[in-house]
């Protein structure tokens, strides 16, 4: 237990002198006044200049690296042009060098700045491992956006059938490709289905075979409408006689009516319009030889008790 003397006796210490605090402060004075100011700010101004120096310099090799890189683009893209890259080659090519590059060209600004790149790369590899993992998919997209633009199974143009999707190909991309559809759908199917699945290229042939079902009544002459199909098809200049002449064949007595199998061969841009007029000349020119289209029969029949 602390008596009141004690207390009084260690309040007294604490309580410094105003002689002691005046010597204290003269003391604090006398050190200040003796720190070289033009020195500091000197020093405080060429650090400021130095690090401003770098960040322009950072800045400048950034904007130069990009200029340099479009540059390099432009270059790739007069050469594709005049060797006749594929077009999906092309674009899978701009964007791998153009991603590279700009990686490049970030590290190589920051190395200016003087932070040390090697923890960066270190970090951007673990980071990759973890996003790669966590984006397998997307992954199997990009192989299979490479194993496409190898392979090439189609390209930027051609009609195609995959995944139960039809289009014209309008992109490949790094992780999809593109298709249009006819009535001007825009479709994204992911690469790494579209390389291990069946796809129907309808472009890629510079010929195709038509083929026409034509329903004809029982009772009417065969021979005539063979010989009537024909002339419109020999008449017709976008029939080809090459793979083979154009044939007129009774392929199926069905219940109803005689079916008739047209076979012709085409370029492959005159395939639907060629289809298409032969379809309306059959329909216009058949019955002024004597030919009938059947309709549907039922036979019915009544019991009366």
């Amino acid at each position: 237990m602390i008596t009141t003397e004690e207390a009084v006796k260690n309040m007294e210490q604490l309580i410094v002198p105003d002689s002691i605090q005046k010597a204290h402060l003269a003391n604090v004075v006398t050190k200040i006044t003796q720190t070289d100011y033009q020195q500091l700010v000197n020093d405080l101004l060429s650090q400021a200049m130095w690090i401003g120096l770098k960040i322009l310099l950072a800045l400048a090799i950034f904007f130069v690296g990009k200029w340099i890189t479009n540059w390099i683009i432009r270059v790739l893209n007069r050469a594709f042009e005049r060797k006749n890259v594929d077009l999906s080659l092309r674009n899978f090519l701009r964007s791998m060098i153009k991603v590279v590059m700009m990686i490049l060209v970030i590290l190589a600004a920051i190395q200016t700045l003087g932070i040390n790149t090697t923890s960066f790369l270190a970090i951007f590899a673990s980071a990759g491992l973890a996003v790669g993992m966590a984006l397998s998919g997307t992954l199997q997209n990009f192989a299979g956006g490479v194993i496409l633009l190898l392979l090439r199974p189609y390209r930027v143009g051609d009609y195609i059938t995959a995944q139960g999707q039809s289009g014209t190909v309008k992109n490949i991309g790094l992780f999809s490709t593109q298709l249009s559809t006819p009535d001007n759908r825009i479709i994204y199917v992911p690469n790494s289905s579209i390389s291990t699945s069946i796809v129907d290229n309808y472009s890629q042939p510079t010929t195709r075979r038509i083929d026409w079902n034509v329903s004809i009544t029982y009772g009417d002459d065969v021979d005539t409408a063979r010989e009537a199909i024909l002339a419109m098809l020999n008449a017709d200049k976008r029939v080809l006689h090459e793979p083979a002449e154009p044939m007129v064949v009774v392929a199926e007595l069905s219940s109803s009516a005689v079916i008739l199998k047209v076979r012709a061969w085409s370029a492959n841009d005159d395939y639907w319009t060629l289809f298409w007029d032969i379809n309306e000349k059959i329909y216009k020119e058949l019955p002024a030889k004597g030919i009938h289209f059947p309709y549907p029969k039922l036979d019915v029949n009544i019991k009366q008790n």
